[in-house]
């Protein structure tokens, strides 16, 4: 299976996706559009996966090209393509499928717990838990597009997951981060990192090594969906 995936921002790669796609042996190639790199002929293309960034979806005038990302994500849905979405790449593909992105009310930043939404169903779902603990960095949510199926939320976003034709799925949480990950977007966001509700300080984020072990662990379960 050709794996390609997009990446907006030096320090937002594949994580813990990279050890998957080794483990079985799928090649990966890579468009990092802060580079001003271009995308692939989508023949080359089996799973498209769209990592996260700093940056909001209607932010085209500080980031040009966004508006070719949306063309070619919508172009990759439309042809049957597989595709996956993490925070800022979720709300990309809910953006192209015709959802709103907006600001939710509370930022998350660090671990909070997520729960299976009710009536969530097909191959992602059965992948996840009843209840589980996920990284967030985000500001900004998604409704759900049409044909969408909610599958998880958490107290303080109603959004939190939603695939769609058992071959398209967003996240608005992180399951893919390693320790370094948090460590760096910790530097890179320090401003972000103040007073609130669901805002953890980075030593709370690296507290517990182990959660990120299971974090991964999810991440590849569902991963194998795609290739299933």
């Amino acid at each position: 299976m050709k794996v390609h995936y997009f990446q907006h921002i030096e320090y937002e790669d594949l994580g813990s996706i990279a050890d998957w796609a080794t483990q079985r042996h799928h090649p990966v190639s890579a468009t990092r559009w802060h580079c001003g790199d271009m995308p692939p002929h989508l023949d080359e293309v089996d799973l498209l996966i769209i990592m996260g960034g700093p940056m909001n979806i209607y932010e085209d005038n500080l980031y040009p090209w966004l508006a070719a990302e949306k063309r070619f994500i919508a172009a990759a849905i439309a042809s049957g393509k597989r595709v996956l979405g993490i925070c800022l790449g979720a709300q990309l593909i809910a953006d192209v499928m015709g959802a709103k992105v907006t600001a939710n009310a509370f930022k998350e930043i660090g671990w909070f717990p997520v729960l299976k939404s009710t009536g969530a169903s097909g191959p992602f779902a059965a992948a996840l838990p009843e209840r589980f603990s996920a990284f967030h960095w985000h500001g900004d949510t998604f409704n759900l597009p049409p044909g969408a199926t909610r599958l998880a939320h958490s107290v303080a976003c109603e959004n939190q997951a939603f695939s769609v034709d058992e071959r398209i799925l967003a996240l608005q949480f992180h399951l893919e981060v390693a320790p370094i990950n948090v460590q760096t977007w910790a530097e890179q966001g320090s401003q972000e990192l103040v007073e609130a509700p669901y805002i953890q300080s980075p030593s709370a984020m690296l507290a517990d090594p182990e959660q990120f072990i299971q974090l991964n662990q999810l991440m590849q379960k569902l991963l194998d969906q795609f290739d299933a």
